[in-house]
Order: C-alpha cells, then sequence, then structure tokens
C-alpha cells in the first residue's frame, strides 16, 4: 500500500463559483419559463373548450355491483387523438373504476370527479392503441365515443386486466341503447 497517496490527499480548490451559480440561474429560470409556457398553453385550451358543458349527474341507485378495474386515460375531441379536453376534469389521467348499467356507463375516478355517460349519448365503442395520455402496442385502449351538449367525445380506458370483459359488457350495452336511439 502507497502510504504518500494516504498522506497527499486535499480537496481540489473550488473555482469559478459565479459561472457555477450563474449556470444554475439560468437553468432554473429556463425550466421555470417551459412551465410557464405549458401552463398558459392549458389555460388557453381550457378557454377555447369553455362552451363544453359540464359534466353529467349521476342517476341515484343505478349503478352497483362489481366494475371493471380501468385507467382513465382522458377524453378527447371525436377523431382527434390530441386534442385533449381540459376542462371539467376531463383531461385529468386518474385510476378508474367502470361500471355500465342500462342508463348508460359511470367511470367512477380516484381524485377527480366522476364522468357518467347516458345510455342515449352513447355513439360507438372501439379498441385504440392511444390517444393523448397514453399509447400502447397492441389495441389495448378501450375508446367510447359519446355525445356531450354539442360535442363529440372520445374518452379513453385501459382496463387493468384485459379488455374483453369490459368491451363486451360495453357493446352490449351499446347495441340495446342503438335500437332504441333514432337513426341519425
Amino acid at each position: 500500500m502507497n502510504l504518500n497517496l494516504l498522506a497527499d490527499q486535499h480537496s481540489a480548490p473550488v473555482t469559478h463559483v459565479g459561472q457555477r451559480i450563474l449556470w444554475t440561474v439560468v437553468t432554473v429560470a429556463v425550466l421555470a419559463g417551459i412551465y410557464l409556457l405549458m401552463w398558459r398553453g392549458w389555460k388557453k385550451r381550457q378557454a377555447r373548450q369553455a362552451d363544453v358543458p359540464p359534466l353529467n349527474e349521476v342517476p341515484e341507485g343505478a349503478f352497483s355491483g362489481e366494475g371493471v378495474e380501468a385507467v382513465y386515460v382522458s377524453s378527447t375531441s371525436e377523431g382527434d387523438w390530441l386534442d385533449r379536453i381540459a376542462v371539467h376534469g376531463l383531461g385529468e389521467r386518474s385510476n378508474a373504476l367502470v361500471r355500465v348499467a342500462a342508463q348508460g356507463v359511470l367511470i367512477e375516478r380516484e381524485g377527480a370527479s366522476d364522468v357518467f355517460i347516458p345510455a342515449a349519448a352513447l355513439r360507438g365503442v372501439r379498441l385504440a392503441t392511444g390517444m393523448a395520455g397514453k399509447y400502447l402496442r397492441d389495441e389495448g385502449l378501450v375508446v367510447i365515443t359519446w355525445q356531450h351538449g354539442d360535442r363529440t367525445l372520445d374518452t379513453g380506458l385501459k382496463p387493468r386486466f384485459g379488455t374483453d370483459e369490459l368491451v363486451q359488457a360495453l357493446e352490449a350495452h351499446f347495441a340495446v341503447s342503438a335500437t332504441e336511439r333514432p337513426s341519425e
């Protein structure tokens, strides 16, 4: 063992402290600017989507029993998988429990308001590979198309344990409500 190395230990002198502080301040300012621009863009999106009506009220006692665990990905304008709806919490990703009943579809979200889609508002169900907030290799995202006020929305759900159970429940429900709806 070389004892000379142990006796010669000392720390390197700190140099250019001013430059380091300057670069730290510049980096923090750039990151804060980026965050501010993102926040401003989200607020402008909310202002543009002010015409989206508030979410529907959930009928009392209409939904009971088991549901399907899923991740609520987001809601977007129909056909535009990147146009996330920013108002009424529809753009917020969360864990959810999806329940299907004769009255419609209830998406009970953790940390966000529940989304109730009346049976008469359902327009379709399909599988997709992605939408704003989630992209998958295969078609594992269940997309519900529904009418909300004057807008048609796509709501994406990623079931935790496969898509079959949720898709079958939605297709059965949609087939029933489609026959009751007047043709468009």
